[in-house]
């Protein structure tokens, strides 16, 4: 028996067609996928407890008042004087007193000055004194007297001399005491520059000059 197949349905000439369209359908996807954008979905969720009911009837405020208290009483402490004479003192007064009666004369009482005694030195007075030229022409001073001992200079020693002095009333240096001394003849040099000084200004005390004790320290270092 032959077969016999219909020209028009014969797929074999349309196949270069058919590939052509396949190549366009294909070209148009890709292209469509390139150009295709997504965005991310996002989702609310609202709960229940979201919205809440307003109640129409608002809560009524309760103000309690407070009970106001009495003002507190001032204590009055009486003290009760057998000898009104005593208590009194010096002072007298006449029941029969007028306005033509002569007055005493008022003497207000005075206040005694604290009186410094002469003999004792004090450390801080309301004007200390003063080198001749300040603290510049005093170390000035102790630069250029000081000799470094040559013994203290051969052993390496070294170290501050912490000296006290007392600066009289009228300036001059008494009373010369080593608090804290250095070996080597170093104590020695700072003793003898310190009673050299020159007189200084005294210091004051209520406008008068007092005895006045001053620390003072010396250094040696070698250079």
């Amino acid at each position: 028996m032959e077969i016999r197949k219909n020209p028009k349905s014969d797929l074999e000439k349309k196949k270069s067609y058919l590939f052509q369209i396949g190549m366009i359908i294909a070209l148009v996807a890709v292209m469509t996928a390139f150009e295709y954008k997504s965005y991310d979905k996002s989702s609310i969720t609202l709960s229940r407890d979201t919205f809440h009911e307003i109640p129409e009837d608002l809560v009524p405020v309760t103000v309690h008042k407070k009970k106001q208290l009495p003002p507190p009483v001032p204590k009055i402490q009486i003290n009760i004087v057998e000898d009104l004479e005593k208590d009194l003192g010096d002072f007298t007064f006449d029941a029969l007193a007028n306005e033509d009666m002569p007055v005493p004369d008022y003497f207000p009482t005075t206040v005694k000055e604290e009186v410094i005694p002469d003999d004792i030195p004090i450390s801080i007075p309301e004007i200390m004194p003063e080198f001749p030229g300040g603290f510049t022409a005093l170390y000035k001073y102790l630069k250029d007297h000081v000799q470094y001992p040559v013994s203290a200079r051969e052993m390496g020693i070294q170290g501050t001399v912490y000296l006290s002095f007392v600066v009289e009333k009228d300036g001059s240096i008494s009373n010369v005491d080593i608090l804290r001394g250095v070996g080597g003849g170093c104590t020695e040099e700072a003793i003898r520059v310190v009673k050299s000084m020159p007189d200084w200004s005294p210091g004051t005390q209520m406008g008068r000059p007092v005895r006045v004790i001053y620390n003072l320290p010396i250094k040696f270092t070698l250079q």
